[in-house]
């Protein structure tokens, strides 16, 4: 058994399991939701209901009958089925008696509200969107702007290929491209701690600490103007408890350490090496430290939770004896576990905690302001430094439309909540379970091996787009899906970015009953002409897996002036050539039909 395969084999047999029983956090009283309504529509049921005090999201239960039983509308590979809005969309096309509780903590859950009855209708109807460009609601929150994830930073080192395609100088060129065309600052990685990189051992018993790889990857990164979020993972074989627990196929040692101290006094002499590089205000200013990697998982962690506590405060209060301004956080949790008990235990410990950071898939992220407010903590930046369409290695959900549908769905949820929703990962370029056996693999990328860009990636450019001020939106009719976001730039010019799409997974193809015609009005427009361009992300628009399939056949990699071909192909598309039209009391309307899963972007430029 190859070890990429011994890789999988232990990932799927130990993914779902907890590192070990914690304290619950304490109990929140909520009341139940209020005034929950289902409304009917074409191959859909949306239900609403009124926000719930002290809630970091919503827990939504379906039943065939009214007397139940009631089960969670939990999707296909979706880690955290609550949603952090009081809204949700069941795309499943059947009938149901629905009730919704209100999230106070992932172990916790209020009382559920009445329930209500809904049958989705055979028929799908029309949306209606409606943007007043006069009315700025705020400056456009980016919460992709932070942060992007990548594989361990010291695969940009590696002088292998694959699918004949450099791996380091194509890893490292996949984040420049986050840098130079959406401005992203940082990146969060794996592993700068494990035994590749050298950065410990013990020579006649004495620690031996030497960060010169370590300057390798980071000078990297500088170069281009990203800093690096430092995840303080994984354990170094001389340091570790147990050598023999490892994860991914690069054998990343899970182990709590034999010796604190010297875990202490390695973080503190890396911590200090990096500001004596790199400069005390450049640290402080721009760089972080994350405590691990989902602890809460054994499959990351082998100790027990309250020797993952032991070595977040170990950690902090070494980053903390270079510098008190130098940001330290966590818990970098799996599916929002250990965020209440991280704060719970450092407001019984007093190690500090800058951030607040955990993960999730498949789902926009919950939350976490309330708690923090319960805590005196209101204000502390909360990172979700993995986020995406899906947790599972070599998927394929996130290569299509779905995916751009979806990307746009939990940015514009977190946007002015979220202080960083880092997409996991830059790159196809990633080796934890095994490296890429075929140009679309199901694998986390943004970008594909050979650096074409996915309509996830492209999904990201137009959201981009959107201008600096954003401008007020409202949705009516059979919407279902439907969302849109508007944004007016400092030129005059107003982009509208449109999207249909669904947290059900088995309707990620595509279903006839969910696409819709969209009626699009913006007002408040200055009289006068406007150049408006339509771009489009769906199955045959801004699609490169498409192309591939239609020029590649049965092939796992493009060879020759294949690659080439995907290159030119690999474009933003219009939907229609760009028109001129007059803005008549201020007013433009367009309609169009908006497939399921599709995004569109408008943009109305005066002339």
């Amino acid at each position: 058994m190859s070890t990429a395969d011994a890789a999988r084999r232990d990932w799927q047999a130990r993914i779902y399991r907890a590192s070990g029983e914690v304290t619950a956090a304490g109990r929140v009283e909520v009341t139940a939701p209020r005034d929950l309504r289902a409304d009917s529509g074409g191959g859909h049921v949306t239900l609403t209901w009124e926000p719930v005090a002290g809630a970091i999201g919503y827990l939504v239960h379906r039943a065939p009958a009214e007397a139940g039983p009631y089960t969670p509308t939990e999707q296909r590979d979706v880690d955290v089925p609550a949603v952090p809005d009081p809204r949700y969309v069941d795309t499943r096309g059947e009938p149901a008696w629905y009730r919704v509780a209100a999230v106070t903590s992932m172990e916790r859950t209020g009382p559920f509200g009445e329930a209500v009855f809904a049958a989705p209708l055979a028929e799908p109807g029309a949306a209606a969107l409606r943007v007043d460009a006069s009315v700025t609601t705020r400056p456009l929150p980016r919460p992709w702007k932070y942060m992007i994830g990548s594989e361990h930073l010291s695969y940009m080192l590696s002088a292998d290929s694959v699918g004949g395609r450099p791996i380091g100088p194509e890893l490292t060129e996949a984040l420049r491209t986050m840098r130079d065309e959406l401005g992203v600052e940082t990146v969060r990685a794996h592993a700068i701690l494990c035994d590749d990189l050298g950065v410990y051992r013990e020579e006649d018993g004495k620690p031996v600490h030497d960060f010169s790889r370590v300057d390798e990857v980071y000078d990297t990164i500088t170069a281009f103007g990203m800093r690096p979020i430092v995840e303080l993972s994984f354990m170094p074989r001389d340091l570790a408890s147990d050598p023999s627990k490892t994860v991914f196929g690069y054998e990343a040692i899970i182990s709590p350490p034999r010796d604190y101290d010297r875990w202490g006094d390695l973080v503190r002499d890396l911590t200090r090496h990096l500001v004596d590089r790199y400069g005390l205000r450049e640290v402080v200013d721009n760089w972080a430290f994350e405590v691990w990697n989902e602890a809460n998982l054994e499959v990351f962690w082998s100790g027990t939770p309250q020797e993952f506590f032991r070595l977040y405060d170990v950690s902090a209060a070494a980053v903390k004896d270079v510098h008190p301004d130098i940001r330290v956080g966590g818990p970098s949790s799996a599916a929002n576990g250990w965020v209440q008990e991280l704060i719970d235990h450092v407001d019984a410990s007093g190690a500090a905690l800058d951030f607040v950071s955990t993960h999730t898939y498949g789902n926009a992220p919950l939350d976490w302001r309330p708690t923090l407010e319960r805590h005196g903590r209101a204000g502390t930046p909360i990172w979700w430094t993995e986020w995406g369409p899906t947790p599972t290695h070599f998927h394929g959900i996130g290569d299509g439309p779905f995916g751009a549908a979806f990307l746009l769905h939990g940015m514009r949820s977190a946007a002015g909540r979220v202080d960083a929703l880092a997409h996991w990962v830059a790159s196809d370029h990633f080796e934890e379970l095994g490296r890429p056996p075929a140009l679309f693999h199901g694998g986390f990328g943004l970008l594909t091996v050979g650096n074409l860009r996915k309509p996830r990636y492209l999904a990201l450019t137009l959201a981009d787009r959107l201008g600096e001020d954003e401008l007020a939106c409202s949705a009516t009719g059979d919407v279902a899906g439907v969302e849109a976001w508007a944004a007016r730039s400092a030129t005059g010019a107003v982009g509208v970015l449109v999207w249909n799409g669904t947290l059900d997974q088995d309707r990620a193809d595509g279903a006839e009953l969910l696409s819709r015609e969209v009626t699009l009005t913006v007002e408040g427009l200055a009289e006068g002409e406007y150049a408006v361009g339509h771009h489009r992300i769906d199955e045959r628009h801004s699609n490169i897996r498409a192309v591939w399939a239609e020029i590649g056949g049965d092939a796992d990699w493009p060879e020759g002036e294949q690659w080439e071909r995907l290159r030119a192909a690999n474009t933003l598309d219009e939907l229609e050539p760009a028109r001129t039209l007059r803005a008549e009391d201020g007013t433009l309307r367009l309609e169009f039909t908006l497939p399921m899963p599709a995004v569109s972007y408008l943009e109305f430029v005066p002339v």
